[in-house]
C-alpha cells in the first residue's frame, strides 16, 4: 500500500508501565516497524487539543496510515500508543479499522501508577496541582467542570480513577476480539524479566524471538518543581494568543527552532524538573483501600492473583 497500512498490533498501554522502553527495543527488531511513537489515531478523547508535536496528531485514515509509510512490505507494523487502552473509543475503532490485530497491554499497581501519571501530567502541562493527595480529590470537582487547568491539554484525564478501572478497560476489547488475540503482561513480571517479556511480545506478534536487543528502562519519572515556570517555559516555545505568538516571531528571528528547543530543555531540567520525591505513605495506603474494588475485579478477570502481588489483601 503506497500510502502506508493499518498497524497489525496495538501496544495499547498503560503508560508509565515500561510501554517507552517495550517501543525502544521493538523498534530495533528488523522485523518490526512502529513509526512514530504515539499516533494516538484512534483515542479521540486527545484529539480536540493535543499536545503540540512533529507532525501533529494524525485526523484522517489516510494521514494514519501514512505514520508507517516506511514500513517494507514484510515488516509486522506496531501502533504504540499508551492511551488507547483508557480511551473509551478506541476499542471499538481499531476493531472496525483491524478485526484481526493483536493487542498488547501492560498493567500496573493502580496506586504507584497514578502517582507517576500524575507527575507525568505535570510535566506535560495536564496538570496544575502538584500536591498528589490534592489532585486526586479534585476530581469529583473536575467531573463537573471545576478546578481545571486553564491552558491544560485532555481534562477528562484528569479524572485519575478512570485510569485504573483495569476489567472494564480489557473487557472493552475482549467484547470485539477474540481473546487470543489479546496480551496482558503485569507490569512487576515485565520490570523482573525485561527480556523474558519482549520475547512473549515478540512471540504473540509473529516474529523472531531471539534477535540481539539489549533491555532498555527510558522515560524515567521525575518531580515538577514549579508547575507555573513549566508552563511559563512552554509558552516561550508553543505561544498561546496574539501577544505570546508576537514574541514567538521576534524568537524565531534570532534563535531556530532546534536551538529554542535546546535551551527550554536545559532550563527546565536545572530549574523545574528535579528526583521525585517518595509518596506519603499514609496516603497511599487510604489510597490503595478505595481503589481496591478493581484490583479484585482485575484479578478475577485474569484469573491471577493481583491482590495478592500488589499487596492489597494488607489494605
Amino acid at each position: 500500500m503506497a500510502g502506508g497500512r493499518i498497524p497489525d498490533f496495538f501496544l495499547l498501554g498503560h503508560g508509565k508501565s515500561g510501554t517507552t522502553a517495550l517501543y525502544t527495543m521493538l523498534a530495533r527488531h528488523p522485523q518490526v516497524f512502529v513509526g512514530w511513537k504515539e499516533p494516538r489515531f484512534f483515542a479521540t478523547e486527545m484529539h480536540e487539543n493535543d499536545i503540540p508535536r512533529p507532525g501533529g496528531t494524525p485526523k484522517t485514515l489516510e494521514q494514519y496510515k501514512a505514520w508507517f509509510a516506511g514500513a517494507a512490505p514484510e515488516q509486522t507494523v506496531g501502533d504504540i500508543s499508551p492511551w488507547y487502552l483508557w480511551s473509551k473509543d478506541a476499542a471499538r475503532l481499531i476493531a472496525d479499522a483491524r478485526p484481526d490485530a493483536k493487542l498488547v497491554a501492560i498493567l500496573r499497581e493502580p496506586a504507584s501508577f497514578l502517582h507517576s501519571l500524575h507527575r507525568q501530567w505535570l510535566q506535560l502541562y495536564v496538570e496544575s496541582e502538584s500536591d498528589f493527595r490534592k489532585a486526586i480529590e479534585l476530581e469529583p470537582a473536575r467531573r463537573e467542570g471545576r478546578s481545571t487547568p486553564a491552558n491544560g491539554y485532555w481534562p477528562k484525564a484528569l479524572f485519575y480513577s478512570d485510569h485504573v478501572c483495569y476489567a472494564e478497560q480489557l473487557e472493552r476489547y475482549s467484547s470485539r476480539f477474540p481473546r487470543e488475540n489479546m496480551l496482558v503482561l503485569i507490569y512487576d513480571d515485565y520490570r523482573a524479566d525485561n527480556e523474558g517479556a519482549l520475547r512473549s511480545v515478540l512471540r504473540f506478534i509473529g516474529v523472531d524471538e531471539h534477535p540481539a536487543i539489549p533491555a532498555r528502562e527510558v522515560n524515567p519519572s521525575i518531580h515538577v518543581r514549579s508547575p507555573r515556570l513549566n508552563g511559563l517555559l512552554r509558552r516561550v516555545i508553543v505561544p498561546e494568543g496574539a501577544a505570546a505568538r508576537s514574541l514567538k516571531s521576534a524568537l524565531t528571528t534570532l534563535t531556530p527552532m532546534p536551538m529554542r528547543q535546546r535551551m527550554l530543555h536545559a532550563t527546565r531540567r536545572r530549574l523545574v524538573f528535579g528526583e521525585p520525591a517518595p509518596p506519603d505513605p499514609a496516603f497511599m495506603t487510604e489510597l490503595r483501600r478505595r481503589l481496591k474494588p478493581q484490583v479484585i475485579a482485575a484479578s478475577e478477570y485474569l484469573g491471577r492473583d493481583l491482590v495478592g502481588l500488589w499487596g492489597y489483601d494488607e489494605v
